[in-house]
């Protein structure tokens, strides 16, 4: 039986890195870690389908609970979609959370939404070239979480929420879905690290694996530790 999930180690945009993944997936495996959660952009434009199926084998190497969420760049999303399924019904510890969620041990609910979120109502939704979804969309594929009050939460996107710890280019709806659901861990992609509080929740940048950097966060206490390969 799995331990309850307190430690995670997470990073966002390999883009298509994977001697980096490969690197980080052996380090996981010596590290005190229950979980692992990893943020888009996960492949470089230029791979073929079978690359994204390597992609997705080197995430495996770990073997505990991951998580993840495509990014913008990963379109289409019937590419990812497709060896996503594949890859998850041979190991079934991986999970993506992309408009949907998954279970961890120890009554902890992994969600999100992969893609850039706007909140603008000119821009229209696309899964194609690139994915973009309207916020309110979030806001709907979450609404679940009503009832899993008793559980812990971590989210996973892509886009942070605004916040001026994060400057203004995050989005307000998702800050107050923030406010609404209060998850004890927000995971977000960003140029840099940072580590904020939006009401009770840790919202969290934790570095990009494409320049070799990931975190490892205690759920419980809320605290990140930057590394590198």
């Amino acid at each position: 039986m799995r331990k309850h999930v307190n430690t995670i180690l997470a990073t966002a945009e390999p883009s298509g890195q994977l001697e980096a993944l490969e690197r980080l997936m052996r380090q996981a495996q010596e590290l005190d870690i229950q979980a692992v959660a990893i943020l888009g952009n996960l492949a470089a434009r230029s791979l073929s389908p079978r690359d994204y199926g390597r992609f997705f084998s080197l995430l495996a190497q770990s073997r505990l609970p991951t998580f993840y969420v495509p990014g913008p760049e990963d379109g289409p999303l019937a590419l990812y979609l497709q060896e996503a399924a594949q890859i998850e019904v041979i190991y079934p510890y991986l999970h993506g959370v992309h408009g949907t969620f998954a279970l961890a041990p120890g009554y902890v609910v992994f969600t999100g939404m992969g893609g850039a979120i706007t909140d603008d109502p000119q821009q229209a939704r696309e899964e194609q070239e690139s994915l973009r979804y309207p916020a309110w969309e979030v806001v709907y594929r979450l609404k679940f979480l009503s009832e899993l009050k008793d559980y812990e939460k971590v989210f996973l996107f892509h886009t942070p929420p605004y916040h001026k710890g994060f400057h203004e280019s995050g989005s307000p709806t998702l800050a107050e879905l923030i406010k609404s659901y209060s998850p004890r861990l927000v995971l977000v992609s960003g140029p840099e690290r940072k580590r904020e509080l939006l009401g009770t929740s840790a919202v969290v940048a934790p570095g990009s694996l494409a320049s070799g950097e990931y975190s490892i966060i205690d759920l419980q206490h809320q605290t990140v530790e930057g590394r590198t390969l």
